[in-house]
């Protein structure tokens, strides 16, 4: 790295602003819980665009998700985006949802089609009574309500997909249904996102599309996930990890280093919005953030 470099990149952040978005997941236990708002309290000073809550199909996982972005509303100053999918649910029981978060002060929700009841890797059957398709969702969840409205992209395709040009027809669909902005997979290889917003654009498809950016806590699991999801896992990024199975604190300087590289990367091809999937972890996220430029909003005082 020359010394130029960061005078560089503060020109740009100075021209166009970098925003960043966070993903928490709802706790499970009360531990889970403690360590999800201390990581909010960490990030929220950093003045997200928003913080994505995700959801599962089921009572439980429903309720905590709708529990967690109540919370953000009444307790926070930063704007939550519930996610919602179409998964083992009828019509009648999303849009129930889609109220029941309007009614709590949410104005934005993440549409997804969902994983399969069986789990990633089975087969996606609709419910018979409900939405069958994100894009079904997404018409409905604007006609009930004026929300923003987050959709997923991918940029090695779905897993179900059969092309690329097929994945990109689906989120033009979504789009057209009035989705107003695209969140990706996470991905490493910062060439392949560039020529899927390539893509995106050529498809007439114009809604910001945010690159999904996952600090690797722990490459196993990341790798695990990411052979599920479809996204690669290059051989030099398993190399920087090699080794470090049983040395924590070394594989945390190292994740950090990885994340840092294709932030910063993306900043020099132009990107100004990321959303970081933070595993309810905010160090690593922090971290990246500040190398971004993001500083927190002291409070004033009184």
């Amino acid at each position: 790295m020359t010394a130029m470099e960061p005078l560089r990149l503060s020109r740009r952040q100075d021209a166009s602003p970098i925003r960043v978005s966070f993903e928490f997941f709802p706790p499970k236990t009360e531990e889970m819980e403690k360590t999800l708002w201390n990581s909010i309290g960490r990030l929220a000073p950093l003045s997200p665009s928003f913080v994505s809550v995700t959801y599962g199909a089921g009572g439980s996982t429903r309720e905590r998700t709708h529990q967690t972005v109540t919370r953000l509303v009444r307790e926070t100053d930063v704007k939550p985006a519930a996610h919602l999918t179409c998964v083992a649910a009828s019509k009648a029981e999303v849009d129930d949802v889609i109220r029941s978060y309007a009614a709590a002060g949410v104005r934005h929700i993440v549409a997804l089609r969902g994983d399969p009841v069986g789990g990633i890797g089975t087969t996606y059957e609709p419910h018979p009574e409900g939405y069958a398709q994100s894009n079904d969702l997404v018409a409905a969840i604007r006609r009930i309500g004026d929300f923003e409205v987050s959709v997923s992209g991918y940029p090695e395709g779905h897993p179900e997909s059969a092309s690329i040009d097929a994945d990109i027809e689906i989120l033009k669909r979504k789009v057209d249904a009035g989705a107003t902005r695209a969140i990706t997979q996470f991905f490493f290889d910062n060439d392949i996102f560039e020529r899927y917003i390539e893509k995106v654009r050529a498809a007439g498809i114009n809604v910001p599309v945010l690159p999904g950016i996952v600090p690797v806590h722990n490459f196993k699991q990341v790798s695990n996930f990411a052979a599920k999801t479809g996204a690669s896992v290059p051989a030099w990024l398993a190399a920087r990890f090699e080794g470090l199975d049983n040395d924590p604190a070394t594989r945390q300087l190292v994740a950090a280093a990885v994340a840092a590289e294709q932030v910063l990367d993306l900043v020099d091809r132009g990107v100004t919005d990321f959303h970081f999937y933070t595993m309810n972890r905010a160090d690593l996220v922090y971290a990246i953030c500040h190398l971004l430029g993001l500083r927190p909003k002291l409070a004033e005082a009184a």
